[in-house]
């Protein structure tokens, strides 16, 4: 728990705070992504899977134009990169974001796409997969993508993609960003089915309907995968507390809170039933991080407090996540 001095102006000790918590979530996007890429380069390219998003797009188009470009692109077989083809799409998409949604949610997003172009240039990709089984290959690898992307997100960025067609559209129309994500990804996936089969599974013999149908099937375990771990993340970044604080210096409490920590604090008026008098409780919202530094200002405020702490579930509004229709 954070302890602060009476000498040191608990405002001043807040913006510290704000800036080593931005500069930590900066370097958790710029390094988060990097085991993000790593499956790809590593997993996904060399088993040929097709999963969702911006990044199934590129694969196909990799494994499409593969021998179309030995000239330009020889290090990768003549197929245009996966590196090349994110850049292009998500500087296209950020383009139409910031004349629309606006450029400040742009800012964290360009941050994550040049962190995800970074690493897909400079990791190579593996003749072979490091995971041989193509079913652990789908599970392992999307679990380790969606921890990647879940910690991302956490500190709210972003690897572009999706992501930005899904913040563009419910801009104008009031549909879940969940929703939209979902339809992108079931497309995406789907396309498997049209593209020519690798090397690998064509060597496994049979019907060539099969083998495209259990090529869109590994784009949906790995895509189911690495939903759950993106879930899984979020769930535990994103808790908030409920403070129930009872204090006679209610105001001070209430105050250095509401400047501080910057929360919306509620005061509400009760009664101790033992001593009939009247009491006044200090109810307030906050992210689970932020916890410690309310646990500070009231034992520096009143020691003798009496504080009760409870996770919450969820809390939607202003400072929280957003109210959005499903």
């Amino acid at each position: 728990m954070l302890r602060y001095s009476s000498f040191v102006n608990p405002h001043n000790m807040a913006q510290h705070e704000s800036r080593v918590r931005t500069v930590f979530e900066y370097f958790m996007i710029i390094f988060g992504i990097f085991p993000m890429a790593l499956m790809v380069n590593w997993v996904l390219l060399p088993h040929a899977f097709v999963g969702g998003g911006l990044t199934g797009i590129c694969s196909a188009i990799y494994y499409v134009t593969g021998g179309l470009f030995p000239s330009i692109f020889p290090e990768y077989g003549g197929a245009i990169p996966v590196w090349l083809t994110t850049f292009v799409f998500n500087a296209i998409l950020l383009l139409i974001a910031g004349l629309t949604v606006g450029w400040r949610f742009c800012i964290r997003t360009m941050v994550g796409v040049a962190a995800i172009t970074f690493w897909y240039r400079i990791i190579p990709i593996l003749p072979q997969p490091i995971i041989a089984d193509p079913w652990l290959g789908a599970i392992i690898g999307g679990f380790v993508f969606g921890l990647s992307l879940g910690c991302v997100l956490a500190a709210n960025g972003s690897s572009g993609g999706t992501d930005i067609v899904a913040m563009i559209v419910n801009h104008y129309r009031n549909i879940s960003l969940g929703n939209i994500m979902l339809a992108c990804d079931i497309v995406i996936i789907l396309s498997a089915f049209f593209l020519p089969l690798p090397e690998s599974m064509l060597k496994e013999g049979g019907n060539p309907t099969y083998l495209q149908i259990k090529r869109v099937l590994y784009g949906v375990a790995m895509t189911i995968s690495y939903t759950v771990a993106v879930d899984w993340i979020m769930a535990r970044f994103n808790r908030s507390v409920h403070f129930l604080i009872y204090s006679a210096k209610y105001d001070e409490i209430a105050t250095a809170i509401n400047t501080t920590v910057n929360r919306g604090v509620t005061v509400l008026d009760g009664t101790g039933w033992y001593s009939k008098q009247p009491v006044k409780v200090i109810s307030v919202l906050v992210r689970k991080p932020e916890s410690s530094l309310v646990f500070s200002l009231v034992h520096q405020i009143d020691p003798n407090a009496l504080v009760s702490i409870a996770d919450v579930g969820g809390v939607f509004g202003s400072g929280f996540d957003k109210i959005k229709a499903k």
